[in-house]
């Protein structure tokens, strides 16, 4: 691994926004197929809105936190064996859920899913930029930007293209529960800030974005450091 491993924090709202999305996972693969010759990169796939039903689910008939953590790893593995899949013969064989263990390989694509319970695959991403010395994280998802406040209660939110580390885990808080839907997982957002990580967020249904930041490019996105 060196400076051209990119580490990508795939949502699986975009995997599996209700039902499995290969018309998205097609072009995701085709995006990344093009930068194979010079870059590797390190996907961590999460569990989306899948995960969150069983999770609302095993809520209402009372089961613990740590139940609810562990059925959305669950679901992000069946995610990322997908995704792997996807790669075929360039993706490592294995799918990754120790974050903490470095991979031999020659690879171009290796594959992570969610690890313990606690906190999301955002977090488990930041792990793997500390175990492999990466700085930068790319986390696709299904928003634009990240604004100050929800746009889905506050139609008036502020757009922020570009945001440092203690603004914006003022916005996320620092608690974890099972299935939160924030821009980056607040435990994530600590360690990164920590870590003095980057993080561009950007809209991962709209993966010309996505080429745009690999090309060097102004990309519409929210930068966070």
């Amino acid at each position: 691994m060196d400076n051209n491993t990119i580490i990508i924090s795939l949502g699986g709202s975009l995997v599996a926004p209700n039902e499995i999305d290969l018309g998205f996972l097609k072009l995701f693969k085709r995006c990344l197929q093009k930068y194979l010759g010079t870059k590797q990169f390190i996907i961590l796939v999460g569990g989306g809105k899948i995960a969150r039903n069983y999770q609302k689910a095993l809520l209402e008939i009372g089961a613990k936190s740590n139940t609810r953590d562990w059925i959305g790893i669950n679901v992000t593995k069946l995610n990322a064996e997908l995704v792997k899949e996807l790669f075929l013969k360039d993706a490592y064989e294995k799918i990754i859920t120790d974050p903490n263990k470095k991979v031999k390989t020659s690879k171009k694509i290796i594959v992570g899913a969610g690890w313990k319970p606690g906190w999301s695959t955002d977090y488990c991403a930041v792990l793997m930029a500390k175990t492999y010395n990466i700085k930068t994280i790319v986390n696709l998802s299904n928003i634009d930007y990240v604004c100050d406040r929800n746009p889905c209660d506050f139609p008036a939110a502020t757009v922020l293209k570009d945001i440092d580390w203690k603004s914006f885990r003022r916005i996320v808080g620092d608690v974890w529960s099972p299935g939160l839907s924030m821009p980056f997982d607040p435990r994530a957002s600590k360690l990164a800030a920590t870590l003095k990580l980057k993080v561009a967020i950007m809209n991962g249904k709209n993966l010309e974005r996505l080429e745009d930041f690999l090309n060097d490019k102004p990309f519409i996105g929210t930068v966070i450091q």
